[in-house]
């Protein structure tokens, strides 16, 4: 199936206002990863680069897809980040009068713009833990969102699509997966560009 490609001027203009979703956070990701740059001092970029050296010695340095490097580091931000929420939750309960504690953690696979990650999700006792790194219920980043959307706007179809997360990425998604995205986005943009504000009120005979 073919999707009608997105608007390009649409995608690529800066001025889409309250846009809801994946759209408006593009914006924001150039502003965001200057920010996480910076927190990279010389020793972690040494490691890194070791470990490059190393992984291309070997046999070839890969950076994306299974078992690339970056899918290790994204593995490792990602788990970093549940647990702070983790301690957090637990803080906010104690203080509220409402004792909580960790019960373990559970497996799941996310897929990213690196390649699909297994992370251990924290888990607590009175299972009113609910992250927003990997929100529950959710199998994928907004950035997987945000790359399905860009290459639709350039008339990739379905398929292409998918071939294409699977050869780069070595993500495994459907093309039924691909469409509801396409989608959702589809709608958020019809209904940013025909608010309700705009919409003449009809005179009452």
């Amino acid at each position: 199936m073919t999707i009608t490609p997105l608007n390009e001027e649409v995608c690529s203009t800066g001025e889409l206002g309250d846009v809801p979703g994946v759209l408006q956070d593009t914006f924001e990701t150039e502003a965001a990863s200057a920010e996480l740059a910076d927190l990279l001092d010389d020793q972690m970029v040494a490691l890194l680069a070791e470990r490059a050296r190393v992984q291309a010695a070997e046999g070839g340095l890969k950076l994306l897809g299974d078992g690339g490097l970056l899918q290790a580091i994204t593995k490792r931000v990602i788990e970093a980040a549940l647990e702070a929420e983790m301690a957090e939750h637990l803080d906010q309960g104690a203080e509220a009068g409402m004792p909580n504690e960790r019960n373990g953690r559970r497996g799941k696979k996310v897929m990213t713009e690196v390649g699909t990650v297994q992370v251990a999700v924290p888990r607590d006792r009175a299972g009113t833990f609910a992250p927003e790194t990997v929100a529950k219920r959710k199998r994928r980043t907004s950035g997987i969102d945000e790359l399905v959307v860009s290459l639709t706007a350039r008339g990739l179809t379905t398929g292409e699509i998918a071939a294409h997360l699977k050869e780069v990425y070595d993500i495994e998604t459907s093309k039924e997966t691909i469409s509801n995205i396409t989608d959702r986005v589809l709608e958020g943009m019809h209904a940013w560009r025909t608010p309700a504000r705009w919409t003449r009120a009809t005179p009452s005979s």
